[in-house]
C-alpha cells in the first residue's frame, strides 16, 4: 500500500494546492485503497494488486474529467517543468557550497586588504606606499577575482532561473533533510560571527584609554578589528549562500503546489546580457559594503562615507538599465 501512495503523491505532485486538487487527491487515493483490498480478497499477491492499480489509475488524464480537475491538469500539460534530478540536486548543493567559500574568502580578503597600510603607516610610515599599498591592491585584486570565477563556474546552473522546474518528493525531503543537519552548523556560524563582530573594537577602545601602551599597541588593535570583522563576515556570507543553495531548490517547484510543503515563491532574479556582468552584479552589494567598511576605518570620515551607498545605488540603476534583459 505504501508504493500506491508514494505513486498518488508523484501523479500529483506539480499540481497546484487547490481545493479541488485536494478533493481529487483523496477521491483517488480512496479508489486505489478500496481496489486494493478487493484485489487482496481475490488472493491476489502485493505486486499483483500495485500493479494492477497503477495500470488502471496511473493515467491521471483520462481521470482528471471523473475527477474534476480537467482543466488544471491540461493546463499543467501545457506548461511542462523540467525534473531536476537527484543526482542534480547533490551536485548543485557541492558546486553551491564550493561557490560559498570562494565568495565568502573573497570578501575576506577586501576587508582585510587595508591591514597593511595600517600597519606600515603606524610603525614604518616609509614603506606604506610601497608595500601597504601593494598588498591593498593585491588583496583586493585576487578577492574580486575570486568573485568573478566562482560566478562564471555557476553558469550552468542558470536553468534554474531561465527554465519552469519542479523537484520530486523524495528529492525535496532529500533537500529538506540536508538543510537540517547544516541548520545547527548555521546558527554556530552566525553566533560566532556576531561574538567576533562584538568583541572586535574591545582592543581598540582598551588601548586608546591607556596612553603607555597606546603608541606601541594601536596600530594592531585596529588590525586586530578588521581581522575579527573579516572572519566574522566570511562566516555569515559562507552560512547565507550554503542555506540559500537549499532554498533555491525548494522553491523550484510551482509555489503552493501538492508535492510537497516545502516549495517558496520564487524570488524575481534580474537577468543581464552580458554573463560578466551578471556575475560582477551577484557580488556587488558585498563589494560596496567592503568599500565603505575600509574607506571608513581608514578615514574616519563617517560623515561623507555614507555618500558611497547613494553613487552604488545610482550606478545600479544605470547598469540594469543598459545591462537587463
Amino acid at each position: 500500500m505504501e508504493t500506491i501512495k508514494n505513486y498518488l503523491e508523484t501523479m500529483f505532485q506539480n499540481l497546484p494546492n487547490t481545493p479541488e486538487v485536494r478533493k481529487a487527491k483523496i477521491e483517488l487515493g480512496q479508489m486505489m485503497e478500496d481496489k486494493y483490498t478487493e484485489l487482496l480478497q481475490e488472493g491476489k499477491s502485493e505486486n499483483e494488486a500495485v500493479g494492477t492499480i497503477i495500470s488502471e489509475f496511473g493515467n491521471l488524464e483520462e481521470l482528471a474529467e471523473s475527477l474534476g480537475i480537467k482543466e488544471i491538469v491540461k493546463e499543467e500539460k501545457e506548461t511542462p517543468r523540467r525534473i531536476v534530478t537527484l543526482d542534480e540536486t547533490k551536485e548543485f548543493i557541492k558546486d553551491k557550497i564550493q561557490h560559498a567559500y570562494f565568495i565568502a574568502f573573497g570578501v575576506l580578503l577586501c576587508i582585510l586588504s587595508p591591514c597593511g597600510c595600517i600597519l606600515f603607516d603606524y610603525y614604518a610610515p616609509a614603506l606604506e606606499v610601497v608595500i601597504g599599498c601593494t598588498l591593498l591592491f593585491v588583496l583586493v585584486a585576487v578577492g574580486v577575482g575570486m568573485f568573478v570565477f566562482s560566478g562564471l563556474s555557476m553558469g550552468k546552473w542558470g536553468f534554474m532561473d531561465n527554465e519552469l522546474c519542479s523537484v520530486e518528493m523524495k528529492t525535496a525531503e532529500y533537500i529538506r533533510i540536508e538543510q537540517e543537519r547544516f541548520r545547527m552548523a548555521k546558527i554556530g556560524r552566525i553566533t560566532i560571527g556576531v561574538i567576533l563582530c562584538i568583541i572586535s573594537v574591545i582592543p581598540v577602545m582598551v588601548i586608546n584609554e591607556i596612553e603607555a601602551i597606546a603608541e606601541v599597541w594601536e596600530g594592531i588593535s585596529v588590525v586586530f578589528m578588521f581581522v575579527a570583522v573579516a572572519i566574522a563576515v566570511f562566516l555569515f556570507v559562507s552560512a547565507g549562500i550554503q542555506n540559500g543553495s537549499y532554498e533555491k531548490l525548494l522553491s523550484l517547484s510551482q509555489f503552493q503546489s501538492m508535492n510537497t510543503f516545502y516549495p517558496r515563491q520564487q524570488k524575481r532574479i534580474t537577468h543581464y546580457k552580458n554573463k560578466t556582468v551578471e556575475s560582477i552584479m551577484s557580488v556587488y552589494w558585498p563589494t560596496i559594503t567592503c568599500i565603505y567598511l575600509c574607506w571608513s576605518f581608514l578615514s574616519y570620515d563617517w560623515h561623507i562615507t555614507w555618500i558611497i551607498w547613494v553613487i552604488a545605488s545610482v550606478i545600479e540603476m544605470y547598469i540594469k538599465a543598459v545591462f537587463k534583459e
